[in-house]
């Protein structure tokens, strides 16, 4: 008889495609994966993970046990799924991923609240890119994401994944102080040409807005500082290095140096609770979608607000 929680760790190995991306995605330690692993090589009396250069590759036999370990993973979620609408109580592990912001900004005060509300409820976060997050709940690997798309970069739900609005966040253009755009009552897409750009890294939702943005409006953006994190774009800005279009949520309050000016139209990224339709009837899923709305409800910004009002006059969520 194969244990599941083995399986579950050759899984995530398969998906995540090492061991510590795995151990990072279970909750487990690098080790603990690795010895879940070596037992079921022994179960199995067959070798699934090759060592190549400083990482490992799953063998063909190894392989064909993930492609059904998905499926009696799926089996066990439905099942679990039934024991708990059963009980009409959220419980269990309820795996989560959100992208950075999210996870900063919003997923704190979410996570404590259901720990409050179901101390029968283990929920676990990992900070993941949308793209990633979103193919990860439809392979059972997470089993909530909070995803967000823009208006010229939609990100679809894959088929059996659903997904509910949670609301919009607004972004403001960031300019350093001093900056020519600080004088003005709005600034136009059109008039953007000719800025040196700070912004996340090619791949990020975030890049390929800017980049497509501005090639619509006639401009060949040129990115002159890239960086993972809404911090440490911030601060380029603020020491005069370019100016960024930030997402408020997760943000914070603008530091000295750095000023946040109307952009119309402003951009606008929609943020979604994203799960498998096979576990829609789950308490876990349903309390948590119903929370992470419930405080979104309470951070969210008004359109006309910017970031760098500061926070205590409780208009811009931080």
């Amino acid at each position: 008889m194969l244990d599941l929680s083995r399986l579950r760790a050759l899984h995530a190995v398969s998906v995540h495609g090492s061991v510590g991306a795995a151990a990072a995605a279970l909750g487990y330690t690098p080790s603990a994966v690795s010895q879940q692993i070596s037992k079921l090589e022994r179960e199995t009396r067959t070798t699934l993970l090759e060592r190549h250069g400083r990482g490992v590759a799953l063998t063909e036999e190894a392989k064909l046990l993930a492609a059904t370990a998905e499926q009696l993973l799926a089996i066990a979620e439905r099942a679990e799924t039934t024991l708990e609408e059963s009980r009409g109580q959220p419980v269990g592990r309820l795996r989560i991923a959100a992208f950075a912001s999210a996870a900063r900004g919003l997923l704190p005060g979410v996570l404590a609240d259901l720990a409050r509300r179901h101390p029968a409820l283990d929920t676990r976060l990992t900070e993941i890119n949308p793209h990633l997050s979103m193919d990860l709940v439809a392979r059972g690997v997470t089993d909530l994401a909070v995803t967000h798309d823009w208006d010229i970069a939609p990100l679809p739900a894959p088929e059996g994944v659903e997904q509910a609005v949670i609301g919009d966040d607004h972004c403001d253009l960031v300019v350093p102080a001093g900056h020519p755009f600080t004088s003005r009552s709005v600034i136009l897409r059109s008039d953007l040409g000719g800025e040196r750009w700070v912004c996340q890294p090619p791949g990020r939702v975030c890049h390929d807005w800017l980049v497509r943005t501005l090639r619509t409006a006639g401009f060949e953006p040129d990115i002159t500082h890239v960086a993972e994190e809404n911090h440490t774009i911030v601060a380029l800005v603020a020491a005069g290095l370019g100016v960024a279009v930030v997402p408020r949520l997760g943000t914070g309050e603008l530091p000295p140096g750095a000023v946040a000016v109307p952009l119309d139209p402003g951009p606008v990224r929609r943020l979604y609770a994203t799960w498998r339709t096979g576990a829609a009837r789950r308490p876990a899923i349903t309390e948590a979608v119903r929370t992470i709305q419930e405080h979104w409800a309470r951070l969210a910004p008004r359109p006309g607000d910017l970031a760098s009002v500061p926070r205590s006059e409780g208009v811009v969520p931080q």
